[in-house]
């Protein structure tokens, strides 16, 4: 492995590996009932960290000035509690993650719509285009046909725009 010299290139690689860490260090609290406290600097020096039940929590055990848990029933029921909560909200960011990838290959499909047409959109092979870009297609086809129709009721509403107030040949203050 080599050290990435592309400042851009390494933040990208810095934070999608930085929010692969966190959800697999949230996997195995969920799933294991782990306690993890994670900290990692940036390459710009920024502070990131992950914690369950909290990184204060945790570092402060780990460096001796907190005792270990006890084992009492009620605070036993209130980690529980607590876990269950974690739980229930580690279940809804995976939902969630899992949402947002739909959309990022939503936008990447729409992109490659308008690269592949080159600008002209409706003009692409309809046989290369799965079923979102066609449902896509049809969408913005309807917005097109609502605007070209509005457009027409507007020409033809502005159509002769200035009333005739009688032949040109009459001047309109003499009387017939």
């Amino acid at each position: 492995m080599v050290k990435i010299k592309n400042a851009r290139n390494l933040g990208v690689t810095f934070s999608k590996r930085r929010a692969g860490l966190f959800k697999k260090a949230s996997e195995l609290c969920t799933l294991c009932g782990a306690e993890i406290a994670i900290v990692i600097f940036s390459p710009d020096s920024k502070v990131f960290s992950f914690g369950h039940p909290s990184v204060d929590t945790l570092m402060e055990r780990f460096l001796g000035n907190l005792p270990p848990p006890n084992n009492d029933v009620q605070n036993q029921q209130i980690v529980a509690l607590r876990e269950a909560g974690i739980r229930e909200l580690n279940t809804t960011i995976m939902n969630l993650e899992g949402v947002l990838q739909m959309e990022k290959n939503r936008g990447e499909s729409l992109q490659e719509i308008r690269e592949r047409a080159d600008g002209v959109w409706w003009e692409s092979p309809m046989e290369e285009l799965n079923l979102f870009q066609l449902q896509h297609l049809k969408k913005a086809l309807e917005i097109l046909k609502q605007k070209v129709e509005k457009e027409a009721q507007m020409v033809n509403n502005n159509a002769f725009p200035f009333q005739t107030l009688g032949s040109a040949r009459t001047p309109p203050n003499c009387a017939s």
